[in-house]
This record gives structure tokens, sequence and C-alpha cells, in this order.
């Protein structure tokens, strides 16, 4: 699901127009606008709606239902690492924001990799028992 999600951030890149780009700033100060401590359930969902948003510049139903799919799993996946996360989700909106309106598809893909697999990694740590060991490689 990784790969299939950075390809799609690449692909959206390709098909961002300004209305797509704005959108996505609106989403991404609206999420950082919102409390973390006192309301992580909606910020977490507020971080998620970038996944949609992309859905809807990538204009390939294929890809848009694996986007808008993934931002369920990756609400989920936020909230299950808590709140702790939230400086690290914030930095890497902006840099994925930043690839896009530079239009580099390569480096909003990098981006969104790299993202999912520290969020993935944070999510085993926070299984009991911590399933990730703190040396093992994301996968």
């Amino acid at each position: 699901m990784i790969q299939a999600q950075a390809m799609a951030a690449r692909i959206a890149c390709a098909r961002m127009t300004m209305l797509h780009l704005t959108e996505l700033h609106a989403s991404v100060e609206r999420a950082c606008g919102l409390a973390a401590r006192s309301q992580w359930d909606r910020k977490a969902a507020a971080h998620a709606e970038i996944f949609r948003l992309l859905a809807d510049a990538v204009d390939d139903p294929l890809l848009a239902s694996l986007l808008t799919g993934g931002a369920g799993y990756m609400r989920e996946l936020m909230l299950a690492v808590g709140r702790a996360a939230d400086g690290m989700i914030v930095s890497s909106r902006r840099r994925l924001l930043a690839h896009l309106r530079a239009g580099d598809g390569e480096g909003a893909a990098l981006e969104m990799e790299r993202h999912l697999r520290v969020l993935l990694y944070l999510w085993r740590l926070a299984l009991p028992g911590g399933q990730a060991a703190a040396g093992e490689a994301v996968t």
C-alpha cells in the first residue's frame, strides 16, 4: 500500500492545479490549527484529509479509490500512534505541499513513502509489547 500511495502522490503532482494546491494548503493549515492535546481525534481526521484531496487531483478512479480508502486507514494509524506524532506529521505535510507546489512528483512520492513508513513504524512501537524492535527496519 505504501508504494501505491507514493505512486498516487507522484501522479497527483503531475495533475495538480492551482485550485488543488489552494485546497491542500487550506487543509494543512486547518489541521495545524487544531490542538493536538485536546482535539487529537479531529486533528488526525484533518491530517488524513490530505489523502482525499490528492484523490481529487489524481483524476483516476482506481488511484482515487486507493487514496480515499487510505485516508481512513491513516486516520486510524494516527489515532493509534497518538498525539506525540503530531510534529512529525505536520512537518511531513508541509514538505509534501512544498514538493507539490514545486511540481516535484518524485519528491512528493518520496515524502509520502517516508512519512507512511515512519508512521507505520511508530504504530508498531505503540502495539502492546512494542512489536517493532528499536533497530528494526521499516518495510
